[in-house]
C-alpha cells in the first residue's frame, strides 16, 4: 500500500483507527476456549465486525509467540484471512525488531516475504544497518520507534546532547536520511500530548502510529490537536478498548460499537 493509497482510504473511510489484536486468551470470552483455535477464532470474529470502522489491523507478536508453535499458526491465518477478505486494511506487524545487519535482513525477510504483511515496527538504536534491510522492499513500510507511550520512555528518549537534541529528535532526523515518508513512520505515544508538536517540526509529513489513546490515557483530540496535518498523517490504535469491550457472546458487537464510536470521533477530527 501506498501513501497515496492509505490516505485515500482514510478519507474514503472517514477514519485513521488501527484496531489492535492483542489477543489473550486469558481476557477472550470463555465459550472460545473450546474450539479448535480461539485466538484465530477471535480475531476473525473482531476483523468481521470492526473492519467498516478501520482502516489498519495490528497484530502484536509478543501475544502469540508466547504461545509457541500454535499461536505463530494463529497469527498466520489472521494475517492470510486479512489478506483474503479484508486487501485494503494497512497490516502492521508489531513485532520491534532490528538487530545487525545480517540479522535484521532474516527479520525483513520474514516478515516482507513470508508473512507478506504491509508494515513492521522496528526499534532503531542499533543504527542504519539495523534498520536499512528493511528499506529494501517496495511498497512496504518501516515504523521506527521514536516517542513511546510508556512511563519509561523518559528514561533515554528524552536524554538530551550537549548541542541540546533529545534523543527522539535523533532518531527522527537520522532516520530521514535513510529512508522517507513513502516508507517510514514513526511511532509517537498518545500520551507525549503536546510532544506531538516537537515532532512534527522534524517529521512533519511522515505518518505517525500512535498507540495509547484509551485504555493508556492518551487524549484522541489532543493527538489531532498537535499531531494531524492535512493528509491526516495518523494511525490511531486502539487494543484493549475494542477487543475486550466485552467478555460475553456478544464481544463481537462491542467491539463493533466501541469501533465505531472511535470512527466518528475521528470523522469530527478530520481536515
Amino acid at each position: 500500500m501506498t501513501k497515496q493509497e492509505l490516505i485515500k482510504e482514510i478519507f474514503t473511510k472517514k477514519s485513521f483507527l488501527c484496531v489492535g489484536l492483542d489477543t489473550d486468551l486469558k481476557k477472550m470470552p470463555p465459550h472460545l476456549l473450546d474450539t479448535e483455535d480461539p485466538i484465530f477464532e477471535f480475531n476473525k470474529a473482531i476483523i468481521d465486525a470492526t473492519a467498516p470502522y478501520c482502516v489498519s489491523y495490528k497484530p502484536n507478536l509478543a501475544f502469540y509467540e508466547a504461545f509457541g508453535v500454535k499461536g505463530i499458526q494463529s497469527f498466520e491465518k489472521t494475517i492470510q484471512y486479512l489478506k483474503a477478505n479484508y486487501p485494503r486494511h494497512f497490516i502492521i506487524a508489531d513485532a520491534k525488531r532490528g538487530d545487525i545487519g545480517n540479522t535484521s535482513a532474516m527479520y525483513a525477510r520474514t516478515f516482507f516475504e513470508e508473512y507478506d504483511v504491509d508494515s513492521l515496527t522496528v526499534a532503531p538504536y542499533m543504527g542504519e544497518d539495523s534498520v536499512t534491510p528493511f528499506l529494501g522492499y517496495e511498497g512496504k513500510w518501516v515504523i521506527l520507534l521514536a516517542l513511546t507511550s510508556n512511563k519509561g520512555s523518559h528514561d533515554f528518549q528524552l536524554t538530551e546532547s550537549k548541542e541540546g537534541e533529545r534523543l527522539f529528535e535523533c532518531v527522527l532526523r537520522k532516520s530521514q536520511e535513510w529512508g522517507n515518508d513513502e516508507n517510514m513512520m514513526y511511532v509517537v505515544g498518545a500520551t507525549q500530548g503536546r510532544m506531538f508538536e516537537d515532532i512534527r517540526k522534524v517529521a512533519p509529513r511522515h505518518f505517525l502510529l500512535v498507540p495509547g489513546v484509551g485504555a493508556q490515557g492518551g487524549s484522541l483530540e489532543e493527538v489531532c490537536k498537535y499531531g494531524m496535518t492535512d493528509e491526516c498523517g495518523l494511525l490511531v490504535n486502539s487494543s484493549r478498548g475494542i477487543i475486550y469491550a466485552s467478555n460475553g457472546t456478544d464481544f463481537a458487537e462491542a467491539a463493533a460499537e466501541a469501533a465505531h464510536k472511535l470512527q466518528q470521533e475521528m470523522a469530527a477530527l478530520l481536515p
